[in-house]
């Protein structure tokens, strides 16, 4: 099998689930009577349809995995990775206003692997740059975290070990 990162990172807003928790939906959040994660107006929450297979396949191959978000809703976005039972895939969360890059070198320290060693997905094109500096493989998600998204991911990220 090619390489695995030693870490994969993942932000959190349009690339686990399909909205900003701290302008689109409205914390706290909650399960109701039928399963559903909701928000305080009881509007239902959900996450991209492959997140929990990604994370899994992930586990499966002995990947550990942090979040990384720039929120400023820290709380609901901690609530919401307890409510849809992801909590546990999560080794790490820098979770907090500020730089992508902050997150990382956090990351970096409190794991002790290498930059060149760790997987980024995220939405948002500026952090995507800003974290490719530190030599961190990034991988621009465009409509969720998807099975073939992380495929997709993990060979480049087997390529860039392979070098040029």
């Amino acid at each position: 099998m090619a390489r695995l990162p030693r870490l994969a990172v993942f932000d959190l807003d349009y690339t686990l689930w399909p909205f900003w928790v701290d302008t689109h939906v409205d914390p706290p959040f909650h399960r109701s009577s039928d399963g559903a994660v909701r928000d305080q107006r009881g509007q239902a929450v959900r996450l991209y349809p492959e997140v929990p297979d990604v994370l899994q396949r992930l586990r499966d191959l002995d990947v550990p995995m942090a979040a990384a978000s720039r929120t400023g809703e820290i709380e609901g976005a901690n609530q919401l990775l307890e409510l849809f039972d992801l909590d546990r895939y999560f080794a790490h969360r820098e979770i907090y206003p500020g730089s992508k890059v902050t997150h990382f070198e956090r990351l970096q320290r409190k794991t002790g692997v290498v930059f060149s060693q760790m997987i980024f997905f995220d939405d948002e094109k500026r952090n995507i740059v800003d974290v490719s500096k530190l030599g961190v493989t990034c991988i621009h998600v465009q409509n969720g975290m998807s099975l073939q998204t992380l495929t997709e991911g993990l060979e480049t990220f087997a390529k860039a070990q392979a070098g040029p």
